[in-house]
């Protein structure tokens, strides 16, 4: 009875396994997607484009199968052209980098990662959103946000975690794995935030709303902060002093809607 009290004692203070983030294998693809899939299952921009008029005659089944897909060529895309992290024991937390000189636009990189099968099985209102309102405003307001700047920073493309794997500082050493690097070559970082909530979140992490923009073509529009964090040399914390000296010709009023 002592040793097994002993060993229980022991097992009762051992404290938890902690996780760092690691880039994943394209053997993950599939889990990673799901994961980013379930984080944001309520977000109303990734469902902006599963969510239409058409996609209303689908079974919930189809409509879920849809968001998966377009979770697992972005993450597969990143897998190739930048770096898709993971981190926790189950993919409990994903971010998708997409680091300086790198995107996912190219022909092969589309075609590798399912993006023009994807293209087929989307619904014509979908189509319209995804490719000729969403991934167009995007690329337009990162190239008017960051000027010359455009090509040289760190995009934090997707971040999620699973209900299961929040309040455990995930995300934030998600964020930092990709903000130390840039603070260490004196770069931007810069996101699109889609929930309410985030922002506040960001701007402890250094980052700051420089611009809103808006999707329009649902029943009511939805909004994302265009964000933007300035270098910040080693030892110092985020201050206002370091927020982004910011792009100053862009208002923080400023709302694109297209």
């Amino acid at each position: 009875m002592s040793e097994a009290s002993s060993s229980s004692s022991a097992r009762s203070n051992r404290s938890p396994p902690t996780y760092e983030p690691r880039i994943l294998r394209r053997d993950e693809v599939d889990a990673a997607a799901e994961s980013l899939a379930h984080a944001f299952a309520k977000d109303d921009v990734a469902m902006y484009f599963v969510e239409t008029q058409e996609t209303q005659k689908w079974t919930a089944e189809r409509r879920w199968e849809l968001h998966l897909s377009i979770m697992r060529c972005i993450v597969h895309a990143h897998c190739l052209q930048g770096f898709a992290l993971t981190i926790g024991p189950n993919y409990d937390g994903v971010a998708l980098w997409m680091p300086p000189g790198k995107n996912m636009d190219g022909a092969l990189t589309a075609f590798r990662c399912g993006l023009m099968w994807l293209k087929m099985t989307l619904s014509k209102e979908s189509k319209i959103r995804f490719h000729n309102e969403f991934l167009p405003l995007l690329h337009r307001t990162k190239q008017e946000t960051l000027g010359k700047n455009d090509t040289d920073s760190w995009y934090l493309v997707y971040i999620g975690t699973k209900l299961e794997g929040r309040n455990k500082g995930y995300a934030r050493k998600l964020i930092e794995w990709g903000t130390k690097q840039a603070d260490a070559e004196g770069r931007l970082c810069y996101l699109e935030s889609s929930n309410d909530i985030n922002p506040t979140i960001y701007k402890k992490m250094g980052f700051e709303t420089v611009k809103k923009i808006q999707l329009t073509r649902g029943p009511s529009p939805v909004d994302l902060d265009i964000m933007v964090r300035n270098p910040i040399p080693r030892d110092t914390e985020p201050t206002a002093a370091h927020h982004v000296a910011t792009v100053e010709t862009v208002s923080i009023k400023d709302v694109t809607s297209n």
